[in-house]
């Protein structure tokens, strides 16, 4: 492991401070974390991916990646003929989608391995976030997705391969990835709660990577510019997570890995947290760990389900959440709410098929 780890998985600096991901030691005098250890933070601003989206529906692509559309009776042949291009066979014999038809995934992640105390936490999860959008992961408590985000990020010790834009980054420190613009929001938020709101912004800003998007987070959550000289710890749970996300809109960031982003929240607010992170995706790609499928359904265009530490499913997410059967076999809910963003969460194996499960069964994923 590259960087040694707080409690939580967190790098700490030197001397006791707190660090923020983008590797810039705490303000004078205001160092100190957050009882219970504050998470580190990877800021991050939205940077457009490039390469252009795929059509949807299959349809045929164009030298340059875009997408083409057949004239007269033979546009429906030509569709067909792109299907099984999508069936391509994942390692282990999964069938799954490629990410992007014509565009190459920003992060590609293959047989990802995790041993935490001597206990075999992920065995060879693969995974590819596309250059574009939304990518979901997803699963049932306790399948690994927080053990594979911190794998990811090199929070905890892995084995694998870990591809950003085509460069190898698993034997990277954290705040080495960080600097080649990965922002993270982690899943307890992460806020240094004895410093304000302005100075846990101001944290995550990481030299070299031009002017703070201030006026992008402000824009996007008003309110932390009012509560700017609040303490983050006297903070709602939904008012800390938008200093979460806030923080990974900073900088010119290449991905944001957004973990449980709605967790815990009122659902008012969840529709802002979602409707944040849809205008985030729109310049830059996200990463999102999920088990609310009315967010999922909204927000992300791929997903990749978990099981036991395994990729269990690989592929559109709309194809999933369209599956009765497979929503129930890979994720244990019956179907995938078209309600509001606020509703239908994947609970785990011992809960009842719509019934979330207890709060207490959500730590043992953390804990892995």
């Amino acid at each position: 492991m590259n960087t040694p780890a707080t409690p939580g998985g967190n790098s700490a600096a030197p001397g006791g401070n707190s660090a923020t991901a983008s590797g810039n030691a705490a303000a004078p005098d205001r160092s100190a974390a957050a009882p219970g250890g504050s998470a580190a933070t990877p800021g991050g601003d939205a940077a457009a991916p490039g390469g252009n989206a795929a059509a949807p529906g299959g349809q045929a692509v164009a030298p340059g990646g875009q997408a083409v559309e057949p004239d007269g009776p033979t546009a429906a042949p030509a569709r067909k003929a792109a299907a099984p291009a999508r069936k391509a066979a994942a390692p282990g014999g999964k069938t799954a989608a490629p990410v992007g038809e014509g565009t190459p995934p920003l992060l590609t992640v293959r047989d990802l391995r995790v041993v935490i105390g001597g206990r075999h936490i992920l065995h060879g999860v693969d995974l590819d976030v596309a250059a574009s959008g939304t990518t979901a992961l997803l699963g049932r408590n306790g399948a690994g997705k927080t053990t594979t985000v911190r794998g990811i990020l090199g929070l905890v010790p892995r084995t694998g391969s870990v591809l950003l834009a085509g460069a190898e980054t698993v034997r990277l420190a954290t705040h080495a990835l960080v600097r080649r613009g990965v922002g993270y929001a982690p899943e307890d938020r992460g806020v240094f709660a004895a410093l304000t709101v302005a100075e846990n912004l101001r944290l995550a800003e990481r030299p070299g990577t031009g002017e703070p998007a201030y006026g992008l987070v402000h824009e996007l959550f008003p309110e932390l510019k009012q509560r700017a000289r609040q303490a983050a710890g006297t903070l709602s749970g939904g008012q800390q997570q938008m200093v979460a996300i806030a923080r990974t809109l900073l900088n010119g960031n290449r991905l944001i890995i957004a973990d449980e982003p709605t967790k815990g929240l009122a659902p008012k607010v969840v529709t802002e947290v979602t409707r944040v992170l849809e205008r985030a995706a729109e310049a830059v790609p996200v990463l999102l760990v999920e088990q609310n499928l009315a967010v999922v359904r909204r927000l992300a265009r791929h997903c990749a389900v978990l099981a036991d530490g395994r990729t269990a499913h690989r592929g559109p997410a709309a194809e999933l959440l369209a599956d009765p059967d497979a929503t129930r076999r890979l994720l244990g809910v019956g179907h995938a709410s078209r309600g509001r963003t606020g509703d239908t969460r994947t609970p785990s194996p011992a809960a009842p098929a719509h019934t979330a499960a207890h709060p207490a069964a959500r730590t043992a994923e953390a804990d892995a």
